[in-house]
């Protein structure tokens, strides 16, 4: 067993020392499609799941090498001392560093309902263009309106619908709502 967490441990230093070198080229290579993106994963990221290998086999040979403890102990115990530090990796690093990042990209789709202001007119049968806060910053956007109805300059509207890339907003009644410009 104790070639096990040798193993574990070896392969989690050589992979520290491989994505500190290589990182962003690994990556970039193992982003293969939108599909399999496991983003919305967090826990599930590498940094967890090797971390949380390497310090099973971390702890297996320390604790094989300087206790008393049967081979049953020991993977029990490493195992614990494994998910605690996966635990505490997410939540002390991984968790607090996705949430401060602050980027102005965002998806169109995440415009719907989001609430803005008419920069410019909206005709009942035309176009016009919408100011909406995403984010750290405001994004100028081509609009319709939704219920066919002219939208003059300065009036609040929520986005209702997206289609071939144009907003649908229809007029926000609500007062004060948050998310507004």
């Amino acid at each position: 067993m104790l070639e096990i967490y040798w193993g574990c441990l070896i392969f989690g230093v050589i992979f520290a020392v491989v994505t500190l070198l290589f990182g962003d080229v690994l990556h970039s290579a193992l982003s293969v499609s939108p599909e399999f993106s496991f983003d919305h994963l967090a826990w599930l990221q590498s940094m967890v799941v090797v971390g949380g290998i390497t310090s099973f086999g971390g702890a297996g040979v320390l604790l094989t090498g300087y206790t008393e403890l049967t081979g049953s102990e020991v993977i029990m115990l490493s195992l614990f001392a494994a998910i605690v530090l996966s635990v505490l990796v997410y939540f002390v690093y991984v968790k607090p560093m996705r949430n401060c990042e602050n980027s102005s990209g965002f998806f169109i789709t995440d415009l719907i309902g989001k609430t803005g202001e008419v920069i410019v007119l909206i005709p009942a049968g035309g176009f016009g263009e919408v100011l909406i806060r995403i984010g750290a910053g405001n994004t100028n956007q081509t609009a319709a309106s939704h219920d066919k109805v002219e939208l003059p300059a300065g009036t609040r509207v929520v986005v209702a619908e997206i289609r071939e890339g144009v907003l649908y907003v229809c007029r926000n009644n609500e007062q004060g709502g948050g998310g507004t410009v």
